[in-house]
């Protein structure tokens, strides 16, 4: 089973690269589990959604 630090690490990832199969069910089964990674990828996906919507905002000239 993966570390918090691995789990993290994969998330993280997962932003730039398409993760493996072996990755992803390693990832799910860690998160089914973890609730504290569970909130980082949370985290990680609104945060990640929100510099989205500001750069397309920008762009429109909304700021």
């Amino acid at each position: 089973m993966l570390s918090c630090r691995q789990a993290t690490r994969l998330l993280s990832e997962a932003q730039d690269r398409k993760l493996g199969l072996s990755e992803k069910l390693s990832l799910e089964l860690h998160l089914a589990m973890c609730k504290g990674c569970t909130n980082y990828r949370a985290q990680v996906s609104f945060l990640r959604d929100a510099c989205r919507r500001y750069v397309a905002d920008v762009r429109e000239g909304r700021e």
